[in-house]
């Protein structure tokens, strides 16, 4: 039961659920915290598309994400703040990041700044070290040939 004994859970909460969804892999379930017409934009999103729109999207998303990922994400060092807006958090945190087809094993930094209205994530704007993680796979080549070919 959320800790407000009441039946929306606070912001903190959600989000908990949120880092402890990707933490378990459990990416399919992930949409089911956002709101219908959710917004969410990864700010440092070197190639890809920076803003996901609706819950439909965004599970269609983290079904692409659960099929194809090479990492294990085990996050750490959660810092969670409140602000004096009541529907917002500020999290703070980093991800042990295993690749499982490299082996490789490293920590990146993340901060997620979500609005949270009646129990569901209705805005979220993340940043997250994407370079890390292309650099991790040795895709920094394909990166950098996507980035070259934006100006055409």
């Amino acid at each position: 039961m959320p800790e407000n004994m009441s039946e929306k859970p606070l912001p903190r909460e959600v989000f908990g659920k949120l880092i402890e969804g990707i933490g378990e892999g459990r990416y399919t379930e992930l949409a089911d915290l956002y709101a219908e017409d959710a917004v969410v934009e990864t700010v440092f999103e070197p190639a890809g598309p920076r803003l996901t729109v609706g819950r439909a999207a965004l599970r269609e998303r983290f079904a692409q994400v659960a099929a194809v990922s090479p990492v294990e994400l085990t996050p750490l060092n959660i810092v969670l703040r409140e602000t004096g807006d009541p529907e917002i958090v500020v999290a703070e945190f980093d991800y042990r990041v295993h690749h499982r087809a490299t082996g490789r094993t490293f920590e990146t930094a993340n901060i997620q700044v979500l609005r949270v209205r009646d129990g569901l994530i209705v805005s979220s704007r993340d940043y997250h070290d994407h370079l890390a993680l292309i650099v991790a796979d040795g895709s920094l080549p394909q990166l950098v040939a996507a980035l070259e070919g934006e100006g055409e």
